[in-house]
């Protein structure tokens, strides 16, 4: 068997046993047929995978409905790989506290995802109220269409947002998604100019968030906050005020990275 074989072979297993991963995070408890089905995958190589990750801890069968969930293993996992962003945490979660406190309202924070341009959420403080924007740590939204995704890109050179966007697909996720980069390009520039992005419906019908970047000592975004409402609870007399929590906020962690100066005008890429 040559190496190519081989690695081919191996790439393929690897791509099974995510898909087993995937299937399971996203429906939580799932039958080995539906496990099967979602991973594309025949039952008995499903069979053969989970009874792997059983006997390794990161999978359980309950033995009365006989259907598979994940541990805590892999959120264990997940968790030890954030501990290089053991400061950015520390520094982000004591201001978005502020901002639940202040706002009643759902808050995030973002990072970038390199690999498929997308914002990745690893932070959040839930919503006081129960109708309101629900959003799942790991998840990971296209950066186009989110104001956290647009917070990220502002506070990046032209050249590297260039490239971003050379490998980007703007497709329409909601009734307002921007899908032209010339009008992608504005906001930006926009943004970068006030302090802050927003996104009315752009991401998901009657969600309307705002974003401003978390900057580290070079004036680059190494992560951005946001404060999302259902677009009905949205107070425009308060707009002003929302704006000015959410900037403070982004400038107190900021300084906390050093970052000296305001956020509204930084330019990526120039100490501060």
């Amino acid at each position: 068997m040559s190496d190519t074989t081989t690695k081919t072979e191996n790439a393929a297993a690897v791509l099974k046993v995510f898909a087993v991963f995937e299937s399971l995070a996203e429906e939580k408890s799932a039958s080995l047929g539906e496990i099967a089905q979602t991973a594309m995958t025949s039952k008995t190589t499903a069979h053969r995978l989970l009874n792997t990750l059983i006997d390794l801890g990161y999978a359980v069968q309950d033995p009365e409905t006989e259907k598979y969930s994940l541990t805590l293993k892999l959120f264990s996992l997940a968790a030890r790989s954030l501990s290089g962003r053991s400061d950015l945490l520390k520094v982000a979660d004591r201001v978005m506290g502020k901002l639940s406190r202040a706002t009643g309202e759902s808050i995030n924070l973002g990072v970038f995802d390199d690999r498929e341009q997308k914002v990745t959420y690893i932070h959040k403080y839930d919503s006081f109220y129960s109708l309101s924007m629900q959003s799942t740590l790991g998840l990971r939204n296209p950066l186009h269409s989110t104001s956290l995704g647009k917070a990220l890109l502002a506070w990046r050179d032209d050249a590297e947002v260039s490239e971003r966007l050379a490998s980007m697909d703007l497709i329409q996720v909601a009734p307002r998604t921007i899908t032209d980069p010339d009008v992608l390009r504005e906001q930006l520039k926009a943004t970068r100019l006030r302090g802050y992005s927003e996104e009315i419906e752009e991401s998901e019908a009657g969600v309307r968030c705002m974003a401003t970047p978390i900057l580290d000592h070079m004036g680059k975004s190494v992560a951005a906050i946001s404060i999302g409402f259902p677009l009905f609870r949205f107070d425009e007399a308060k707009k002003a005020e929302y704006i000015a929590l959410l900037k403070a906020a982004g400038e107190e962690a900021s300084a906390a990275l050093g970052h000296e100066g305001g956020i509204a005008g930084a330019t990526p890429g120039q100490p501060s």
